[in-house]
């Protein structure tokens, strides 16, 4: 794991990363069902599904949501800490032998209203499948450290 100091006045606007893809496995959509208690048909059923609309298993949100987080996580930033998430949407199904990557963007910056020397960099965080359509929609929301006056000690 890489470990880099990151201040807020280092993100630039419109950067953008993209992490490797992962492939969605029949096991996460039973490992996520185990772990959340969610085995609603539209997941774990399908005989059920292939009668439906969407002819087959749709994986849970808040996996892809996981997966496609997780898959951002290559660096400890030690003086950026992540303040949650807004704007969650789940646009598009994803399917067992999807492959999901997530590509980051920054968006926009300013300092924090309540922590003095600290910043709040938003961050657009698109999970895209293998044809490169968006399935999940999020903002990611960091408080950063800033460097030199002001900053906390």
């Amino acid at each position: 794991m890489n470990i880099q100091e990151i201040y807020y006045e280092d993100y630039e606007i419109g950067h953008v990363r993209e992490t490797f893809g992962r492939t969605i496995t029949e096991t996460d959509f039973v490992v996520h069902a185990g772990h959340t208690g969610d085995f609603f048909p539209h997941h774990m059923d399908a005989e059920w599904c292939a009668k439906q609309d969407f002819g087959q298993r749709i994986a849970h949100g808040t996996m892809v949501f996981s997966i496609g987080i997780g898959l951002t996580a290559s660096a400890i930033n030690p003086v950026a800490f992540s303040y949650g998430y807004d704007r969650l949407r789940f646009i598009r199904p994803v399917h067992i032998n999807d492959t999901i990557r997530t590509r980051l963007t920054i968006d926009r910056k300013f300092p924090d209203p309540k922590r003095d020397g600290m910043g709040q960099v938003f961050e657009k965080c698109e999970v895209l499948n293998q044809k490169d359509e968006t399935v999940l929609f999020a903002e990611h929301i960091y408080l950063v450290q800033m460097r030199g006056e002001g900053a906390p000690a």
